[in-house]
């Protein structure tokens, strides 16, 4: 029995898991190359240990694609699990509890870097399939996609699956790179955001300058970038750039209340970041800010004089990087030049200004009354003995929208993560809870989705 198998390799399955994410597979620095591979390698051969055929690593421009697959019968229906073995860089390293590559279980919760992003996440299938293989319990057709660049947009990733569209082919692409709103309200996520992403720089002076000597003279570089910057948002919270809203897709007050359903506790939500007062676009929920509404935010700001102690510097130029949210029917492409535009415009003369895209999604959303959706809820009523929760997610997975493009398939985004998990910020952690109930929870939706496929029940 599958419980049994669990019982008796809970702990081998935790070892596993804590070997990956030894592993600095940070696809951001390319001096953690060597490692990316390793971590593509290791999961190559922990596919083949679990009992899937063809595991191998299949090579692209950046970092590796690994695919495996058991294949049991042709009339059966095949699902294509997604997941990446890259995280996101652990700095600043000094606001680490313990080392970040160093796994540590403190309060039942794994710290490391890509414990829940998506180590710890995409490892719950590799077991859950083993564990299947292992009871001969695999209903259907599975194939498993690990990929090494999502943290960096998976750039290369559609032309692999363009050029593999028959090896890919799939009914369902089953996802855990998502949360649920607590360990006792399940939800499936039914949408995420898009993304577009950019680099700005603002160049003064063909050098860094005394700021005694030039200061009031030259203009600075620093100040005119935060006040370009600030000038992205007006005091209601939303954005300045002209037709920004024009294609965002306003949800129905029947919808929004449906959304308003899941439990949120604002006094909690602030003990929990320490915050004094929620802020975002006014007319909307917390909630709702951080799922069904674009946002600009700034991830980074330099230049100028930074290290100990006092240096006296008009600086020769500032940057920073700028990432938009964008939410169904915003096209990043779009987006992006609707940026560039405008933030070169509003620039005075005084200074030089680059924008440079870097990578960008399409918002994604999925059907909550189709079969596969089904199978996820029934898997969570299952496991978990309550109802999941449909929601929206905040974040992005660029190569969810690809997938349908290219596969023309729907993807399930079935994630076992919580907000408190800290992704991409220091002190990354995963539940042991979470862990151990994603490998329970997933072969419910193959035997789930195998009977509807099988019965032609419709959800």
């Amino acid at each position: 029995m599958l419980s049994t198998y669990f019982a008796e390799h809970k702990e081998r399955f935790l070892n596993e898991l804590f070997e990956l994410l030894r592993i600095p597979s940070v696809s951001a620095d390319s001096k953690f190359k060597p490692d990316m591979r390793r971590a593509a390698e290791f999961v190559r051969d922990k596919l083949t240990a679990a009992g899937l055929d063809n595991a191998a690593l299949h090579e692209t421009p950046g970092h590796p694609v690994v695919y495996a697959e058991k294949l049991i019968d042709d009339a059966l229906p095949t699902v294509l699990v997604y997941g990446h073995y890259d995280v996101q860089p652990a700095d600043p390293y000094e606001l680490w509890n313990t080392p970040p590559f160093e796994p540590t279980i403190r309060n039942e919760r794994i710290y490391a870097r890509g414990s829940c992003d998506d180590k710890g996440q995409f490892y719950m299938h590799v077991k859950a399939l083993e564990a299947m293989l292992a009871t001969d319990g695999l209903p259907c057709n599975v194939k498993v996609m690990i990929e090494g660049e999502e943290e960096i947009g998976s750039d290369h990733l559609g032309n692999f699956v363009a050029a593999n569209r028959d090896k890919l082919k799939c009914d369902v692409i089953l996802i855990s790179d998502t949360s649920i709103i607590a360990n006792d309200v399940p939800s499936i996520e039914a949408g995420l955001r898009g993304l577009s992403y950019v680099e700005v720089e603002v160049v003064g002076p063909n050098r860094d300058l005394h700021s005694g000597v030039y200061g009031g003279a030259v203009h600075n570089p620093l100040n005119v970038l935060c006040q370009m910057i600030a000038s992205l948002h007006d005091e209601k919270g939303r954005i300045t750039i002209p037709s920004f809203y024009d294609k965002v897709d306003e949800l129905t007050t029947e919808e929004r209340a449906a959304l308003a359903e899941a439990p949120f506790d604002e006094e909690e939500y602030k003990r929990d970041l320490n915050l004094k007062a929620v802020f975002g676009e006014e007319g909307y929920s917390s909630p709702e800010r951080a799922s069904i509404r674009p946002t600009l935010d700034v991830n980074g700001i330099w230049g100028g004089y930074i290290g100990e102690g006092a240096k006296t510097v008009l600086p020769g130029k500032a940057q920073a990087k700028i990432s938009m949210r964008l939410v169904p029917r915003q096209d990043p492409d779009e987006i992006t030049e609707l940026f560039t535009k405008h933030f070169i415009s509003i620039a005075p003369p005084t200074v030089t200004v680059t924008v440079t895209p870097h990578h960008g999604g399409q918002p994604y959303v999925t059907p909550t009354d189709s079969v596969e959706f089904e199978a996820a809820r029934r898997a969570f009523r299952e496991a978990w003995g309550k109802e999941a929760i449909p929601t929206r997610g905040g974040g992005s997975i660029p190569i969810v929208a690809l997938f349908e493009q290219e596969l023309g398939v729907k993807s399930i985004l079935m994630g076992f993560g919580l907000d408190i998990d800290a992704l991409h910020s220091p002190n990354e952690s995963y539940g042991l809870f979470n862990f151990y109930k994603g490998i329970e929870t997933i072969p419910y939706f193959y035997k789930h989705y195998a009977e509807l496929k099988k019965t032609g029940v419709e959800a």
